[in-house]
């Protein structure tokens, strides 16, 4: 049994593709949905019952922090994890005010992806 059930939310198929199939090499993370879609993120959420959520805030609609306002108002609320390719300090904090609990970059290796989405459970 997977030790984190995870919800992708990555408007480019490509990248989201290729984590969702990083993410499922491992036996420890379930990938339990995923959707480029702004207007289905928070419902495809709500059915799928994820402990953590995987969001790249930047995206060409300009919606990344409103989704994570809205998935973090669900009850019980999964964990909001920003996942971007280049980090910047303003995007951080605005990330956390709107419901993030981790800020990763994606060129993290996948075992230390793997490991920081598992010890955000513990």
């Amino acid at each position: 049994m997977a030790e984190a059930r995870v919800f992708i939310i990555e408007e480019h198929e490509g990248v989201r593709c290729a984590l969702e199939d990083r993410l499922n090499r491992s036996h420890r993370i379930e990938v339990v949905g995923h959707t480029g879609e702004a207007d289905q993120a928070v419902s495809a959420v709500q059915k799928s019952h994820p402990d953590l959520v995987l969001v790249e805030v930047k995206r060409s609609d300009g919606l990344g922090l409103e989704i994570l306002r809205l998935i973090s108002s669900i009850t019980p609320a999964p964990m909001l994890v920003v996942l971007t390719s280049y980090p910047s300090f303003w995007e951080r904090d605005a990330a956390f005010r709107a419901g993030a609990t981790s800020y990763l970059v994606k060129s993290l290796d996948s075992e230390e992806l793997i490991q920081q989405l598992i010890d955000l459970l513990k």
